[in-house]
């Protein structure tokens, strides 16, 4: 199973899977934007990794910090969560920043009722109508510019194991619809990963329900371990059972070592969480992807944000989480 986690703030720069958080003031954060090096996916000025290395810098820990752009200085993915009447603005506010700075900029779409079906990232729209005006206000605020959205990280593979399935389809299908009506907008619907769903067809037909017809493909592996090749034959069987044959794209934010396999939990823990002796995975890109179908390849999670209080001092799922950036970042090369 994977555990999708939302962007968590650090000096009122992100937001909280759990609640609203402070989009407000993200978004008045992001006003402050300059014309980027480089063109592609957007790289995220005020990410908790960028405000980290800005930290250790000024305490001397130049090693540390240079370590850490490895994480600070790549595209990664903005989640946006609760936040009715602020996640439009909050999602202007990205755009424009990364429109700035001639990127493009990733978002994560993770409000659906029920998220996470009670796991460690629990929370999501009080209601079905909830959903579907703050999935109308995210998409209010794309404005007609480019933008890649992954939908709902967990909620379809979620739907094929039993939770709240025919709302979340229909929910889902509504969503991909919306969002492909405000513009360039790239849509992918999650996917689970190659360790979750083993039933190809079931969860080809639960995509199918939920609008993959209409949405850009599907995505996989998001904050999970599983390595790109496997995702790249998951990610052939589910297009070859569908139709319309979509295209994916995979989260390598954190699989450059793969799973940590082995039985059992790891210190109390889950294996999916928090995992020790990971390295961060291929850096994002459009080119040489491994596959045809495979559109990209993404951080979607952000490295070095918690994957949930899994064991006893681990921060709450989506909180950044210094030590274990720096860990990820000194031992990939």
């Amino acid at each position: 199973m994977t555990l999708a986690l939302a962007l968590t703030l650090l000096a009122s720069c992100s937001s909280d899977p759990s609640g609203p958080a402070t989009q407000t003031s993200a978004a008045a954060a992001y006003q402050n934007c300059r014309p980027a090096a480089a063109a592609g996916f957007f790289v995220d000025p005020n990410s908790a990794a960028v405000l980290q290395v800005q930290r250790w810098e000024g305490q001397q820990r130049a090693d540390d910090a240079a370590a850490l752009r490895k994480i600070a200085d790549r595209p990664v993915a903005t989640w946006t969560s609760d936040g009715v009447t602020t996640v439009g603005a909050y999602v202007d506010a990205i755009l424009s920043c990364a429109a700035t700075q001639h990127q493009v900029p990733v978002l994560v779409a993770y409000n659906i009722p029920h998220r996470d079906c009670g796991n460690f990232s629990s929370g999501g729209a009080g209601s079905p109508d909830e959903y579907k005006t703050w999935i109308r206000n995210f998409a209010a605020g794309i404005r007609k510019r480019q933008v890649t959205v992954i939908l709902e990280p967990d909620a379809v593979a979620h739907a094929v194991e039993g939770c709240e399935s025919e709302e979340r389809y229909a929910l889902l299908a509504d969503a991909v619809t919306v969002l492909k009506s405000a513009g360039p907008a790239k849509v992918y619907v999650d996917a689970g990963n190659p360790r979750w769903i083993t039933d190809v067809r079931k969860l080809a037909d639960a995509l199918q329900r939920s609008g993959i017809a209409k949405a850009d493909g599907f995505s996989l592996n998001v904050a999970n371990f599983v390595t790109t090749a496997d995702n790249i034959a998951y990610g052939r069987q589910i297009s070859d059972a569908i139709p319309s044959k979509p295209h994916f794209v995979i989260d390598t934010s954190r699989n450059g070592a793969g799973p940590l396999d082995g039985p059992g939990d790891v210190d109390g823990g889950p294996r999916w969480c928090n995992p020790p002796g990971r390295l961060l995975g291929a850096p994002p890109t459009t080119t040489n992807t491994g596959d045809p179908r495979a559109d990209a390849l993404l951080w979607i999670k952000r490295p070095g944000e918690s994957d949930g209080a899994c064991r006893p001092g681990e921060p709450a799922a989506g909180q950044w989480w210094p030590e274990y950036a720096l860990d990820l970042a000194k031992r990939s090369t």
